[in-house]
């Protein structure tokens, strides 16, 4: 892929080779962003596990302690008083059959789908659709419940899902470059925390392989693994 300028200067910046401490990557990834509207900031874990074995998929929720500097766009599949309760927390669409068949007729503007359990029958039939983008409601990230409410208000507060890939990679959102540092590194070690909580008992060997931080538009500056991990006195360090 063609780089721009920009993109090219930024990486005459750094070592693309070193792997750096946690702080050190948070800390580049902001100076060295350069595009003109606020960065989205990302880490993305390389982890040992098999994800072909179901026993080793890694999935699941977290909140992040400083947001993720943007509110989601929440759906949710209720009726009756959970319909009323999505409504009132927030969700950008609410409905049950109606919904099926709007989201059947190519409505995707949302980023998480939301659903009580007793609608998952009608929920169920566009697998196809909501599945390959990892919008389809599971009880294992907490979008499928009886709290409606709850969820809706959750994610659009900064609760957000992981989940491995088809190589074993996780994506998080950890915020924008308009961050402060500090509150970056807060989610990154949150993300990195979680992921560790989550590991699969029967993955072997080196669990995090690869830990990288970019912004949307600058180049990934890469982790050692093996200094992922912050203590708390670490962090008080590093603020």
């Amino acid at each position: 892929m063609k780089r721009g300028k920009k993109y090219r200067a930024a990486l005459e910046r750094f070592d693309r080779e070193q792997l750096y401490g946690l702080p050190e990557a948070v800390s580049l990834v902001k100076d060295l962003a350069y595009a003109s509207f606020d960065e989205t900031v990302e880490i993305a874990v390389r982890l040992g596990v098999d994800p072909r074995k179901a026993d080793q998929i890694v999935r699941g929720t977290l909140t992040l302690p400083a947001g993720t500097g943007r509110t989601a766009r929440v759906i949710a599949f209720a009726a009756g008083d959970a319909a009323a309760e999505a409504r009132e927390a927030g969700a950008d669409a609410v409905g049950a059959d109606d919904l099926v068949a709007r989201i059947e007729g190519g409505f995707l503007d949302f980023d998480v789908a939301i659903a009580t359990p007793d609608l998952m029958g009608q929920v169920g039939k566009l697998g196809r659709v909501l599945g390959p983008r990892g919008l389809m409601p599971n009880p294992k990230t907490g979008t499928v419940t009886t709290d409606v409410g709850k969820a809706v208000a959750d994610f659009k507060g900064g609760r957000v899902e992981y989940r491995t890939d088809r190589v074993g990679n996780v994506h998080v959102r950890i915020g924008k470059v308009s961050f402060a540092r500090e509150q970056l590194l807060q989610n990154a070690v949150a993300v990195i925390d979680e992921l560790v909580r989550a590991k699969p008992a029967s993955a072997k060997g080196r669990y995090l392989r690869a830990v990288t931080i970019s912004s949307t538009m600058g180049p990934g500056v890469h982790v050692d693994p093996l200094r992922a991990r912050l203590t708390d006195e670490e962090m008080a360090a590093s603020a």
